[in-house]
């Protein structure tokens, strides 16, 4: 077991003054069989109170309304999680297995992922493991890491025809394939020690558990699991995105995040 720190800060800027804004906040690590949340502290610029939830995933949320003007909007979020040994994220349950299985949103496959699926060699694969495995360990070595390429509306096949892409393209593209090899898949929103963002990984059903593959830096989540927060999961990064909100007024819009892990220090 280890116990990391974390820290998740975003600022909005606003050309001009929003008169109103509501949002939704993804911000919160999930508790399962890998990872247990310590503490947490959350504040927000303009003080604005909110309210705590799940959405329809089972991710926790908070959601709130500043009803006063203003220029710019702050989160920051700061707590300890105890992260655990082992493979599985979490068991399976079958009445919420279903909905990971067919293409959504960004993991859509089109001609070049099935043709690309299509030269795929399953033939010295004897489970979902060993599929999940081979096809990450292709994926790395076929597709190259690049920011500032794709978008974050970019879905898996238009990412695969530009051959390259972030962590985000890397597992929406994981998750079609798996999907596509009749494996439960589902995309991960978290924290990874090392980066100054959010980080995009996925979850894929082996058997009677859920595992957690990285498939931009080409590991299980479970070999390294002193490195990862979880936050949020779902079909797609639609589903798990941190920050939602619609505002009134505001025009253009400048956005700045900062996200950090790290080891607690001893006797935190």
């Amino acid at each position: 077991m280890a116990v990391l720190s974390f820290v998740y800060h975003m600022e909005m800027h606003y050309e001009e003054m929003v008169r109103r804004c509501c949002f939704t906040m993804k911000c919160i690590p999930r508790e399962d069989k890998r990872q247990r949340l310590r503490e947490i502290e959350i504040a927000l610029l303009p003080d604005t109170e909110f309210s705590w939830g799940e959405d329809s995933f089972g991710n926790r949320q908070i959601y709130g309304c500043v009803q006063k003007p203003h220029r710019q909007f702050i989160l920051d979020v700061r707590g300890r999680a105890e992260v655990f040994a082992g493979e599985a994220e979490e068991e399976k349950q079958e009445e919420t297995t279903g909905i990971f299985r067919f293409p959504h949103g960004k993991c859509v496959p089109g001609a070049g992922l099935w043709q690309y699926f299509s030269s795929l060699d399953f033939s010295g694969c004897k489970d979902d493991l060993s599929v999940c495995r081979m096809i990450m360990h292709r994926l790395y070595r076929d597709f190259t890491y690049a920011p500032g390429i794709t978008r974050a509306d970019t879905g898996a096949e238009e990412a695969w025809n530009l051959r390259k892409g972030v962590c985000q393209d890397y597992a929406h593209i994981y998750i079609t394939l798996l999907r596509m090899a009749g494996i439960p898949a589902r995309y991960v929103c978290g924290l990874i020690r090392g980066e100054g963002q959010s980080h995009g990984w996925a979850e894929a059903l082996c058997g009677e558990f859920w595992m957690g593959f990285d498939p931009t830096n080409n590991c299980l989540v479970g070999e390294r699991y002193d490195q990862y927060i979880k936050l949020g999961d779902g079909r797609d990064a639609a589903d798990c995105a941190i920050n939602r909100g619609i505002m009134w007024g505001g025009g253009a819009q400048v956005q700045k995040v900062e996200a950090s892990v790290s080891a607690a220090e001893p006797g935190e």
